[in-house]
């Protein structure tokens, strides 16, 4: 496999795909990702729009923790004021998801430039502390009022295209579509709304690491001392960092309402579920889109895949199936970070420097 082509343009630095094999891999993602939901059972899409799901929440933690280095364990609380937000404008409201989504993100938006003034003097375990904490509040405002959110009995999300008119009556997206022949199921129709958001969450966050605010916060998460001593607007930086990050997680959030039609607070919006996104950007990679994107995709896929091995694997066979998979995905990323620390990014990386210096060895 060629090298990159020497880069002797800014312009030219600054591509997404700048070589040949970029873009052959831009369009082997392409047909994977346009031939999935043809190819797979019910089952297997279902899990795939999860995968869709984890791969916008990854890259909204990883502009957080992996850009800025602000340590997070409140992810969670920004996804539950996306999916109540959903399912409160569309159960109350009768809104359609177009507009349901962008005033998901903007409520959980506004919380996360709230709690970002808090890390304007804390860092750390003392920030992650604060986020913990916004965890147990946002659980405690949504069982708070059940006129609202129906409390501990969960809600409804229903899922329109249009408004619901005087009869009450609303365009359903769980019913199904036939174009030219070929059907498609609520599923199916998700897969591709979301495969859509996924993909522009993956530009998003790609583009913003480049840009002078990702570079920001690149600065701060290396050294603020130094950073603010250059010039860089530290307080600016957090605070775009959890505007942007909280914002793609209420969106995350909201595509998971939809996907489940049906959510309750705890679970699964509760530390756990933090503590999964920050699994899936440290087996990814920490501080790259590559990470984000891989990790959420390798810890969607891999948790069926454990609860059936776990079966057959002594002792671990004696618990339920979703302890079986939290064992063997933990062990599964402990592994990654023993053997090679900068996660699948790491891998990736070895595998591309082995093809470019191929058929030499250095």
């Amino acid at each position: 496999m060629p090298t990159r082509p020497l880069v002797i343009r800014y312009e030219d630095d600054l591509k997404l795909f700048p070589g040949l094999w970029q873009r052959a891999g831009l369009l082997l993602t392409l047909a994977v990702g346009l031939s999935y939901p043809w190819l797979v059972s019910t089952r297997w899409l279902t899990v795939g729009n999860l995968g869709l799901v984890a791969i916008v929440g990854a890259a909204s933690l990883m502009v957080l923790t992996g850009l800025a280095g602000q340590v997070s364990l409140g992810h969670a609380a920004f996804l539950a004021l996306g999916a109540y937000t959903a399912a409160v404008l569309g159960a109350k409201l009768g809104w359609p998801f177009w507009l349901a989504l962008p005033l998901a993100g903007a409520v959980s938006a506004l919380v996360g430039v709230v709690i970002g003034a808090f890390a304007l003097r804390l860092k750390g375990l003392y920030l992650a502390i604060v986020t913990l904490g916004l965890v147990f509040l946002t659980q405690h405002v949504l069982l708070a009022y059940p006129e609202v959110t129906s409390g501990l009995s969960g809600t409804a999300v229903p899922m329109y295209w249009w408004f619901r008119d005087e009869t009450g009556a609303a365009a359903s997206m769980s019913t199904a579509w036939s174009v030219g022949g070929v059907r498609f199921g609520f599923e199916r129709k998700l897969y591709f709304l979301f495969a859509g958001l996924a993909a522009f969450t993956v530009w998003l966050t790609k583009n913003l690491q480049r840009s002078d605010s990702g570079r920001a916060m690149m600065a701060v998460r290396d050294q603020d001392l130094a950073a603010e001593v250059l010039g860089v607007g530290t307080t600016q930086a957090k605070l775009q960092a959890f505007g942007v990050s909280s914002f793609l997680a209420g969106i995350a959030g909201a595509m998971f309402a939809f996907q489940q039609q049906y959510i309750t607070v705890e679970p699964p919006f509760d530390l756990n579920l933090s503590i999964q996104y920050i699994a899936m950007i440290v087996l990814g990679g920490v501080g790259t889109v590559f990470g984000a994107v891989s990790g959420a995709l390798a810890f969607t896929f891999l948790s069926p895949l454990a609860e059936t091995v776990g079966g057959a694997i002594p002792f671990v066979n004696q618990l339920t199936s979703a302890q079986q998979s939290t064992v063997l995905l933990s062990l599964v990323v402990v592994l990654v970070l023993v053997l090679e620390p900068l996660g699948l990014f790491g891998v990736w990386l070895r595998v591309r420097r082995y093809f470019q210096a191929w058929p030499f060895r250095y």
